[in-house]
């Protein structure tokens, strides 16, 4: 896939994300909010890939059924590590949410970055849709960086960035991301990887004979 065709289609999708946050589908608990591949392979296994998506899952269930709801929260794991954005009404309930995500099988870390307030309005949410897009389609611009070593988050302006990296790529994605219109803050939550730890992962396996 071309650079050219994979910014079409990530805009595409960020047309079609916004369209859906205005039009008022946008759930509880929004598991990977505004998360989703984009081009090169992703540095998890596939088996950590399937633990990511179940532990979001069973989060996102935990929490609908808890006293947090009507909150909104957003639950995004990468590598186990968990990242709570959102808003919820108060302080109590940030930390409940945080004591019942931390339960939920496979779960290694949890950065609670919910706010206490009121939820984001449909066009704030379709603002930061907007945003992650951008920032999505600037990384696939890069030529410098594998975007899809990179999950991205954005709850009212601010971007999270997720995945494993090198320091220079950790870097590098941070300035990119941080010229990107509308963002106000990027928080970063990298598990940093060595060059030669990098290489050796993406060196293809020879066949057992």
């Amino acid at each position: 896939m071309t650079r050219f065709n994979s910014r079409r289609t990530v805009m595409t999708l960020l047309a079609a994300m916004a369209a859906a946050s205005l039009s008022g589908c946008f759930p509880l608990v929004a598991a990977g909010a505004a998360g989703g591949a984009l081009v090169a392979t992703d540095r998890r296994t596939s088996g950590t890939q399937l633990e990511d998506q179940g532990i979001e899952m069973r989060a996102g269930k935990v929490l609908r059924n808890s006293p947090v709801e009507p909150a909104h929260i957003d639950v995004t794991s990468y590598n186990r590590r968990v990242l709570l954005t959102g808003e919820v009404p108060t302080a109590q309930d940030k930390q409940l949410a945080e004591q019942l995500v931390s339960r939920v099988e496979n779960v290694g870390a949890i950065v609670n970055e919910l706010q206490v307030g009121e939820n984001a309005s449909l066009t704030q949410r379709s603002s930061d849709t907007l945003i992650t897009g951008r920032v999505k389609a600037s990384f696939v611009d890069a030529r410098d960086l594998y975007a899809n070593a990179f999950k991205v988050v954005t709850e009212n302006g601010t971007v999270y960035l997720m995945g494993r990296v090198t320091q220079r790529e950790a870097e590098r994605a941070t300035d990119i991301a941080r010229s990107v219109s509308g963002v106000q803050r990027v928080v970063r939550i990298f598990d940093i990887v060595g060059e030669a730890e990098l290489l050796q992962q993406e060196v293809p396996q020879q066949p057992a004979k």
